[in-house]
């Protein structure tokens, strides 16, 4: 009776942990479908991040204090959008993971970009890295944005009676 229930915890624990590294791989595909609710929140991030004065570099994940400054960080921008399309924050929808995307390919170059960017936070890493500019916060939304552009334009191709 205990190895049947060892057993039956054993894979119980292994369905799990399964589970868990399915949902993983499949957060970080390149190739998710897109909505155009995906797009907005990335157009409406790139507004809020209208110019140098709106941008908080020093991001620390909390958006109160940058709501009440009118100073974003790419995180913040990115929560606000999220929220103000879905109606609530959704940490790995589409729209953000794409963004995480293009960061990963903005630093690939970088010396340390191994060491720096695959910490947890990829959106306030990136905000905060000392050789990030205002330009490169827009360079990365707009790099997401064309890539979910060019997937619904794709899907649509694809059906166009699918109205996303």
């Amino acid at each position: 009776m205990a190895s049947r229930l060892a057993l039956l915890s054993a894979i119980v624990v292994a369905n799990i942990i399964g589970g868990w590294i399915i949902q993983q791989l499949r957060l970080e595909s390149r190739d998710q479908p897109v909505t155009e609710a995906d797009l907005r929140i990335l157009q409406r991030a790139d507004v809020l991040l209208k110019d140098p004065a709106s941008w908080n570099h020093y991001d620390d994940r909390l958006c109160d204090d940058d709501e009440a400054t009118g100073k974003r960080s790419l995180f913040c921008a990115l929560k606000k959008a999220d929220t103000e399309e879905l109606g609530s924050y959704e940490h790995r929808n589409i729209a953000l993971q794409e963004v995480r995307f293009a960061i990963e390919d903005a630093t690939r170059d970088r010396q340390d970009a191994l060491r720096h960017f695959r910490l947890p936070h990829r959106l306030m890493d990136f905000n905060n890295h000392p050789e990030t500019r205002f330009e490169d916060i827009h360079n990365v939304l707009r790099a997401a944005a064309t890539r979910v552009a060019a997937r619904l334009n794709a899907a649509r191709a694809r059906d166009p009676a699918d109205s996303r």
